[in-house]
């Protein structure tokens, strides 16, 4: 008996040892490899003496001064290309570079890591979560509102894969966005990702801001990107509002901030728009913009010496918009959705421009804001003879539909002619399209604009549509 005791006593001390041991390894430190800074060559840096793939997160400490955010863009031979998320002042010849790992779940005993778990851990991690709701914060997660730490349900990559496209449930519900002329003639569904395209000044947030707050979307994700910081308090405070903030999350990267920055706040923004996605909820994105979201990238491309393409811009521009843009969409069927607005700003006001050419063909539809309408006073400032929804034909019955064909056919019909009915030359009864587009004209007018302060729920706006006709039909005389 006393020697099977003593075999026990053996035994216990031996699962001590090994608790013991586990508790050391868990808390110990990894052993970092370190590299240095050799060069800055105006956004870029190089680094040398680290072997890092894509995506990495590094932080540089110079002797002295606070450490530096940058992530690697690029490589050639033994040099890395990293590009700082925050100033580089006091950054000197030497200062050591070396890798941020994120934090990962102890291990079990007896399983074994993942082969690419360590190198998944390298790329930057944000938080996520429905305790972001009513928060404004910057490109990685940091909040700018003075409102305290943030306590989120969970991290996530900045980047994900692309989405199995037949694993994606169809668009076939109208999502309703508060705005007549919108929801009446270019319905927009649950998942579709449209773009609004428009020079400066002509009320691109103004829109914006009250798709934001009548939505019928459960969630709302803004993304600022590369705007006037001006623009960033006005935005939420005056055009969002406190009800709309109330179910939002805000993303802000203005424009002095680094091109590294910018491109992580929009890549943000989607990973949040996805993480409510995956929870089932009926999300609205809404990233303004996504011009400023190619010019960082630009930026970046051209510092580490890509060559220019298009007006400018190099080829890797025109591969990042689809893969940021198709990050969202629908989910799998009878799960969440992401219904993007993404502007596009047309400098010049030239339709053609190389992004706004490139964001037409990817988007499944767009909306034209014109500088005449909003010269007129005519609000929202949109050009329906130029904007078109893709998927409205999926949504709407016929009647809308035929509708809608007749709306434009006669609007249309006056635009051509408004010249000569302006000046008196048109001689009603010569052309009956034309004398019904003179009479049904100011109605059509009326019916496009609206209030800022003025909800027009979808089905409110289909019913105006009718109205429009049905008060205006030409009556046979009485018998």
């Amino acid at each position: 008996m006393s020697g099977a005791g003593s075999a026990d006593e053996r035994l216990e001390r031996w699962r001590s040892l090994v608790e013991q041991a586990k508790v050391v390894v868990e808390q110990a430190q990894p052993i970092l490899a370190r590299g240095h800074l050799t060069r800055i060559n105006g956004l870029v840096m190089e680094a040398s003496g680290l072997k890092l793939p894509l995506g990495s997160t590094c932080r540089i400490t110079p002797q002295g001064g606070a450490p530096v955010e940058a992530e690697v863009v690029g490589f050639a031979g033994e040099k890395l290309y990293l590009m700082p998320s925050d100033d580089v002042y006091g950054l000197s010849p030497g200062a050591a570079v070396q890798v941020v790992e994120t934090p990962v779940a102890p291990l079990q005993v007896g399983r074994k890591a993942p082969r690419r778990r360590r190198m998944t851990d390298r790329a930057k991690k944000v938080p996520v979560g429905e305790s972001l709701l009513g928060r404004v914060l910057d490109g990685v997660g940091r909040p700018l509102d003075g409102k305290g730490a943030l306590a989120p349900e969970a991290q996530r990559s900045l980047q994900s894969r692309p989405y199995n496209p037949m694993h994606r449930a169809p668009i076939e519900r109208v999502l309703d966005v508060g705005v007549r002329a919108i929801n009446a003639m270019l319905a927009v569904g649950q998942g579709q990702r449209m773009g609004l395209f428009a020079g400066s000044g002509v009320g691109k947030s103004m829109l914006l801001g009250m798709m934001a707050r009548y939505t019928s979307a459960e969630i709302i994700v803004v993304g600022l990107i590369g705007e006037r910081g001006r623009e960033v308090k006005e935005f939420i405070e005056q055009i969002l509002g406190e009800e709309g903030l109330a179910r939002s999350v805000v993303v802000a990267a203005p424009a002095d901030t680094g091109p590294l920055m910018r491109l992580q706040g929009a890549a943000y923004a989607t990973t949040l728009a996805e993480y409510f996605r995956d929870q089932g909820k009926q999300v609205l994105l809404i990233m303004d913009s996504l011009t400023r979201y190619a010019m960082a990238q630009r930026e970046i491309a051209l510092a580490i010496g890509e060559p220019p393409a298009t007006r400018g811009y190099p080829p890797s521009v025109f591969a990042r918009i689809p893969q940021l843009v198709e990050r969202a969409g629908n989910g799998p069927a009878g799960g969440g959705s992401i219904t993007a607005f993404y502007t596009v700003l047309v400098e010049g006001d030239d339709q053609q421009d190389p992004i706004a050419d490139s964001a037409r063909a990817i988007l499944d539809g767009h909306i034209v804001l014109t500088r005449a309408l909003g010269d007129a006073g005519h609000y929202p400032a949109i050009d329906i003879e130029q904007s078109i929804s893709r998927a409205m034909v999926n949504l709407v019955d016929p009647s809308h539909l035929e509708l809608i064909r007749r709306f434009k056919v006669l609007f249309s019909r006056y635009q051509r002619a408004r010249d000569l009915i302006t000046v008196g030359a048109y001689v009603a009864g010569s052309d009956p399209v034309l004398d019904e587009a003179v009479r049904l004209y100011p109605g059509m007018e009326r019916f496009l604009q609206q209030n800022f302060n003025e909800r027009a729920g979808f089905g409110e706006s289909v019913a105006s549509l009718r109205q429009l006709f049905e008060a205006t039909e030409p009556r046979p005389p009485p018998a």
